[in-house]
């Protein structure tokens, strides 16, 4: 079962790595465009849209990866107060519950206008932009799937440190 949780884990860290780059480059994208706007009186839509593909490349991808570190946003009265049975118990059931469920629903609401878009090589969001929407939409099915890989991970070590601990 570790192998498992090891090569789960290893998509998000993996992931992860790679986004460390993208963001470096998304700064860099975005310096560049304000240089050559304000110092040199050049403007691009394509280049503008590059920082948003790139934004929302490292957030939608990068989810995954923030949920193996458990850097995700916690909204808890009590959680911090519970023992870690109680901490356990409360994280398989969001996994379980609310977070696999929901990744399942919007992959299978998402699919028709990803598929759709794949189908029409949808276009630029602007006139001028990236001829790329189809990637970007590209994301949503692949933040899914990126979750749900991590999410699997999480409930299989919450449920293998209860075994080894009983056992």
């Amino acid at each position: 079962m570790q192998r498992l949780i090891t090569v789960l884990d290893g998509f998000s860290r993996t992931t992860g790595n790679l986004l460390r780059w993208l963001a470096l480059a998304m700064l860099l994208a975005q310096f560049l465009i304000v240089i050559a706007r304000y110092v040199f009186g050049y403007s691009s839509v394509a280049a503008q849209e590059s920082v948003l593909y790139m934004h929302a490349t490292l957030f939608m991808l990068g989810a995954g990866y923030t949920l193996l570190n458990d850097g995700h946003v916690r909204v808890d009265i009590f959680y911090d107060r519970l023992s870690a049975a109680g901490k356990n118990r409360i994280d398989l059931a969001g996994h379980l519950l609310l977070l696999m469920p929901a990744m399942g629903m919007v992959i299978y609401w998402s699919w028709p206008a990803v598929a759709n878009s794949w189908k029409i090589l949808e276009g630029p969001i602007s006139v001028g932009g990236i001829k790329a929407v189809f990637l970007m939409k590209s994301l949503i099915p692949a933040f899914c799937i990126l979750v749900l890989l991590q999410s699997l991970s999480c409930v299989l070590r919450i449920l293998f440190q209860s075994e080894t601990r009983d056992g």
